[in-house]
This record gives structure tokens, C-alpha cells and sequence, in this order.
């Protein structure tokens, strides 16, 4: 069983910082692209940044500048350093990754973790 574990969120205030974590665990024989999403209240979850397995970012262009996706592969771990934030950052955050499961799979799948909410306010 892959599951996928945000860590990191919390209150912030306009201009701060904050680091998201996310940790892939289970079995698991290959981990793909890794990404995060996020979903403000009564909108539909957005890509935020995406990282291939070799390191290639893709990014929102309302974050570009602002946010740092990384992994580190041998901790299975995605992050993202979030800087500059403003209220319209706060959402719940996911993290989102295509793996291939352990064992006889040969097909991946995208996995989700439950969230993690990050909030902007003063």
C-alpha cells in the first residue's frame, strides 16, 4: 500500500516563508513525476509545480519566483519552499505523485496525499 504524507503547513503572515514536505512510503518500485496541488475554498484544485524524476520543474505561472519545488530520491520526499506568500496562497495543499507499485504492477498511478493546509493572513 503507497501512501503519500504532507507535512509542513500551518498560519503565515504576508510575506513569510514556509516548507512543505511530502514523504512517499509503502511498496514501492518506482516513483515518476511528483507534483503539488492546492485547492482554495470554493475552487477547483490547481497544479502549483510539478518535478520529473531526473529533476525537470514545471511551475504555475502565479507562483513562478516565488515557490521552489525539490526531491530528494532517496527519501521518496518532494518539497516545496514557499516564499513571498500572499493571502491568496492559502489553500490546502497536495501532493501528488506517479509511482509504480512494488511487487507484479508494471503500469503506474497517480497517488494523493490528504493535504495540508496552508493559511495567509495577518
Amino acid at each position: 500500500q503507497v501512501q503519500l504524507v504532507e507535512s509542513g503547513g500551518g498560519l503565515v503572515q504576508p510575506g513569510g516563508s514556509l516548507r512543505l514536505s511530502c514523504a512517499a512510503s509503502g511498496s514501492i518500485a518506482t516513483i515518476n513525476a511528483m507534483g503539488w496541488y492546492r485547492q482554495a475554498p470554493g475552487k477547483e484544485r490547481d497544479l502549483v509545480a510539478t518535478i520529473t524524476s531526473g529533476g525537470s520543474t514545471n511551475y504555475a505561472d502565479s507562483v513562478k519566483g516565488r515557490f521552489t519545488i525539490s526531491r530528494d530520491n532517496t527519501k521518496n520526499t518532494v518539497y516545496l519552499q514557499m516564499n513571498s506568500l500572499k493571502p491568496e496562497d492559502t489553500a490546502v495543499y497536495y501532493c501528488n505523485a506517479n509511482i509504480i507499485p512494488g511487487g507484479f504492477y508494471t503500469t503506474s498511478r497517480n497517488y494523493w496525499g490528504k493535504g495540508t493546509l496552508v493559511t495567509v493572513s495577518s
